[in-house]
């Protein structure tokens, strides 16, 4: 969904008209994850952000984001940090019924990718509490929210050894973590819709990725209704079997699976009920130029 996508209809015009006059009466509050992106960086932004009147609340380490979410007085909700910051705070924002702000300061940042933001210029986000709004998808696996996607199998074992490791502060976590991947090359047991199916890697996106190995291309839309399901064949998974539904349930025989949800590490009980929520989240844009 690149900025030059326009909005659905007349309906989301007078949302976006609505939603502009909502941030102009209240600034917002932004939450900042100041372990992404660099100090500087988050330094910048915090000065910016309290120029344009916004709110500024610093997660301190180990603070959950959700926590300060819902403490955060009435307004649009930002949160300025990687990809596995936003979804507990867009959680939050769905639950209240307020716009949300993304404004990218981690490492990859896809849902701020595919949303059309400059991810080398996180100030700029800002410019989303006086902006357009526009409702896009989220998906659940469960109860849990992701914007990007879930992944099992390989992927998912990758997090958890990266997690693992970076909580003992090895500077090569991810370097390990992928060897060890490549090294266990066992594929897993599923089962999804009820049919059995056997792979190494499994992945649930929240609308169509093109997908190439250890890679996600960008998605056109955030709107479509759809999770896009893949799954990954051969030793490494450079091809994919795809299938496009609102919802998916996936099972294993030990009734517990390891979990990523937007590259963080989590463990869930089977089945999962992997669900489409359609427009669920009020997502607020810098204005177009």
């Amino acid at each position: 969904m690149g900025r030059s996508a326009q909005l659905s209809g007349p309906r989301d015009l007078l949302r976006s008209r609505a939603s502009r006059l909502y941030a102009a009466a209240m600034p917002g509050t932004l939450l900042v994850n100041p372990r992404s992106g660099g100090s500087d960086a988050a330094d910048a932004l915090i000065r910016s952000a309290k120029e344009r009147g916004i709110r500024v609340s610093v997660l301190e380490d180990g603070e959950d984001p959700a926590d300060a979410a819902r403490a955060a007085p009435d307004g649009p909700l930002g949160m300025a940090g990687g990809d596995g910051s936003l979804g507990a705070v867009a959680d939050v924002a769905i639950e209240r019924d307020v716009p949300f702000v993304v404004v990218p300061l981690g490492t990859r940042n896809h849902f701020a990718r595919d949303a059309g933001l400059n991810r080398d210029d996180p100030v700029t986000g800002l410019e989303g509490f006086d902006g357009e709004e526009r409702r896009v998808d989220v998906g659940r696996a469960g109860e849990r929210l992701f914007l990007n996607n879930a992944s099992l199998g390989i992927y998912a074992r990758l997090v958890h050894q990266r997690e693992h490791h970076r909580r003992r502060r090895d500077a090569l976590a991810r370097a390990r973590a992928l060897a060890l991947a490549v090294v266990h090359r066992h594929e897993t047991a599923f089962t999804v819709d009820g049919e059995p199916v056997v792979t190494r890697a499994m992945l649930v996106a929240n609308n169509h990725y093109d997908l190439t190995l250890f890679n996600l291309g960008a998605r056109e839309r955030l709107d479509t209704g759809e999770l896009h399901l893949s799954i990954a064949h051969g030793l490494l998974p450079n091809t994919w079997e795809e299938r496009a539904g609102r919802s998916f349930t996936v099972d294993t025989a030990r009734h517990r699976a390891v979990v990523a949800l937007d590259g963080e590490p989590a463990a869930l009980t089977t089945p999962i009920e992997f669900r489409s929520e359609p427009r669920a989240l009020r997502l607020l844009l810098p204005p177009r130029t």
